[in-house]
């Protein structure tokens, strides 16, 4: 059976770049994401951290997704500079369109 955990996920943007924050319900910790703005309008993902507390619920791929949505949204495209972003990039080819090069 699936777990059916009560993920919300906010983003608070700042004139540098932002953060997800992932609350788990039930639950005091929080899962985060944030990124930097760099020229271009490409966002640098540079960390995921999820609690050990509220590990294993889909927090981290919940916040990747977030981001994915929103920098579509925006026509942003993403440099996964934190592992975790990279690897889920790598699980999702359909994300390819919005993976930004190295020479922005």
């Amino acid at each position: 059976m699936p777990d059916m955990t009560q993920i919300t996920i906010t983003r608070h943007p700042t004139p540098t770049g932002g953060d997800y924050r992932a609350a788990v319900e039930g639950e005091t910790a929080t899962g985060l994401l944030t990124w930097q703005n760099a020229p271009g309008h490409v966002w640098i993902a540079d960390l995921t951290l999820v609690p050990s507390a509220i590990g294993g619920r889909g927090v981290a791929g919940a916040l990747v997704e977030a981001l994915v949505a929103d920098a579509r949204e925006a026509g942003a495209k993403i440099l996964p500079s934190c592992s975790y972003v990279a690897a889920a990039f790598k699980r999702h080819p359909e994300w390819e369109d919005l993976r930004a090069g190295t020479d922005f």
